[in-house]
Order: C-alpha cells, then structure tokens, then sequence
C-alpha cells in the first residue's frame, strides 16, 4: 500500500511539474512569469491547485487560466 502511495505521489509532483515547465510565460505587461493552465480540460487546475499555493508561497510563481488577453 505504501509504494502506491508514492507512486501516487510521485506521478502528482512529476505532472505537476512538467505542467509548470512547459506552461510558464513571461507576460509582457507586467513582466512577471506565470504558469498558463489550458481552459480545457479545467480539472488540471482543479487537480493541480493545491500545488499552486504551494508553488506561490515557495517561489512568487503566477499563474492564470487560459492565455493572457
């Protein structure tokens, strides 16, 4: 039981964390950068957002659904 929970956990910060690589944008207006969360499937931020107040609270990471207008 222990190994599938650390499975579980594993795959949960490795997701996380190619999201957060392959999503962050330096937006021009304000110049900071921010993890873009695709408006579909919206359950990744739903899954992912408990990592977000983490993720902020560690390191001022941004992050935003969808592109910027």
């Amino acid at each position: 039981m222990k190994r599938i929970v650390m499975a579980v956990v594993v795959i949960y910060l490795l997701g996380y964390g190619a999201l957060r690589l392959l999503n962050a944008e330096v937006w021009d207006r304000d110049g900071h950068t921010y993890v873009l969360f695709p408006k579909s499937p919206i359950a990744l931020y739903y899954i992912y957002r408990p990592m977000t107040y983490l993720d902020s609270a560690l390191t001022g990471m941004r992050f935003h659904i969808g592109p910027h207008q």
